[in-house]
């Protein structure tokens, strides 16, 4: 009989980290996966709004990214485009690359992302982040011989790239925009995001998060701050309306319902502060996601 003692493992139904939780409130999925041979001087443009990843398989490749310049890319270079700049691909010298498109849901999406900056490049000559290569060499031999269960195993494949890529640039990136991004990622701030993202509906102090963190108050405070760009309390009240704007286009709870369920003691005040958020009541923005 085997012994399980000393093994680890992670509970994907329970343990829920802060980054794991956005991506599945953005409900994350990989799209299409497409291979590009470009001849001599052959331009392939992506407009804007398209979330995309390109791995540069022979260079050399330029891309140029709208209001952000042009970067030469080399065979095993990758490129995260996922606020959805706009930007083109072009090779002199007979470039080939695959290119990755990924699904989110916009409207919650949009502002997550927006801390990321226009394009993410990984350079393939690093040598620190070994998964990114495996992830890739996977991608590229299933579009060469698809088989049974092909467009999950894309899907799930690009989503993965997606992870190491913004894993990646945590590391390369020494002065990020504040955002909720640097603070999953963070040894002391990671275990509070995701605390507040499991259980938004406590009432957390700012002791309590300090707490978490092993910190004092003052320097968690000055840390939540320099990280994410806004006071925890304030992060707190946008994740919780934000779930709350799901809950709305998701269930057909009552108002009053959901307000509790994401930590407002009335429905007043549930239904005040997220008019102040989302410019409509509750109801409005639940009429209008059901006539969309």
């Amino acid at each position: 009989m085997t012994s399980l003692r000393g093994n680890s493992a992670i509970p994907l139904d329970a343990s829920v980290d802060a980054l794991s939780d956005v991506l599945d409130f953005i409900h994350l999925q990989g799209e299409t996966l497409t291979s590009v041979r470009m001849a001599d001087g052959g331009v392939i443009s992506h407009g804007s709004g398209e979330r995309s990843i390109h791995v540069v398989q022979q260079g050399p490749v330029d891309l140029e990214v709208a209001g952000d310049g042009t970067r030469p890319l080399a065979a095993g270079d990758l490129a995260l485009l996922a606020t959805g700049a706009g930007h083109r691909l072009g090779s002199a010298g007979g470039g080939e690359w695959m290119t990755g498109t990924f699904l989110v849901e916009e409207s919650t999406a949009a502002p997550l992302l927006a801390v990321l900056p226009p394009v993410i490049v990984i350079r393939g000559s690093e040598t620190r982040f070994a998964r990114l290569p495996l992830c890739t060499d996977l991608l590229a031999a299933e579009l060469a011989d698809p088989s049974a269960g092909s467009r999950v195993m894309v899907s799930r494949l690009l989503e993965l790239l997606f992870i190491l890529a913004l894993r990646a640039w945590s590391v390369l990136d020494t002065a990020p925009q504040p955002g909720w991004l640097p603070a999953a990622l963070d040894r002391a701030l990671g275990p509070v995001l995701t605390a507040v993202h499991r259980r938004p509906e406590q009432d957390w102090s700012v002791e309590d998060l300090a707490a978490l963190a092993s910190m004092s108050r003052a320097a968690f405070a000055a840390r939540f701050v320099r990280l994410v760009g806004e006071p925890p309390g304030r992060y707190l009240a946008r994740l919780r309306l934000a779930r709350a704007a799901e809950l709305l286009q998701s269930s057909s709870e009552p108002v009053g319902s959901i307000g509790k369920a994401v930590g407002y003691s009335s429905e007043a005040a549930f239904s005040r502060a997220f008019a102040r958020e989302y410019g409509a009541a509750p109801r409005e923005w639940r009429a209008k996601g059901q006539r969309a």
